[in-house]
């Protein structure tokens, strides 16, 4: 493992990565840290990806600004900065930004899996994840719904 720096707004690779509603910028992968994907979400709009689980991956979010919006099985939560959430492999979860100014939330996956690969496959949209079985099928993530109504 090498030492790693990544620059407040700059992603790992120098990249832009949009999601429609919100940008992602990878600030560690895999490669940096056996197994691990961090990367942080910053929204300008209200929203989120669809109900989904992963297979082999647990989640952490960690809310740096706004206002968000997590369910975790049956449990919901609302996360203003400094909260977060686990969400853990296997169990359903669904989460938004629901606030008025500019969201921002850090997101761990351990063990990363296919997260990187997944999200370079639907950056190329630039659009939020699609609802196509198939796609969170092939990286280890099962859809189970839509996203919350913001």
């Amino acid at each position: 493992m090498s030492v790693v720096q990544v620059a407040a707004g700059q992603d790992r690779f120098g990249e832009t990565r949009g999601l429609g509603i919100s940008v992602i910028q990878f600030k560690v992968t895999p490669q940096d840290l056996d197994g691990i994907l961090i990367l942080e979400n910053t929204f300008h709009a209200k929203g989120g990806p669809p109900r989904h689980l992963h297979h082999d991956q647990d989640e952490w979010f960690y809310c740096l600004a706004g206002e968000f919006v997590l369910e975790v099985g049956d449990q919901r939560f609302e996360l203003k900065p400094g909260d977060s959430v686990v969400a853990p492999r296997q169990v359903p979860h669904v989460w938004a930004h629901v606030g008025d100014k500019i969201g921002r939330m850090l997101i761990t996956f351990s063990p990363a899996g296919q997260m990187e690969a997944f999200f370079r496959e639907v950056n190329k949209a630039n659009a939020m994840p699609p609802q196509t079985p198939e796609l969170w099928n092939a990286h280890g993530m099962q859809l189970l719904g839509p996203p919350l109504p913001v």
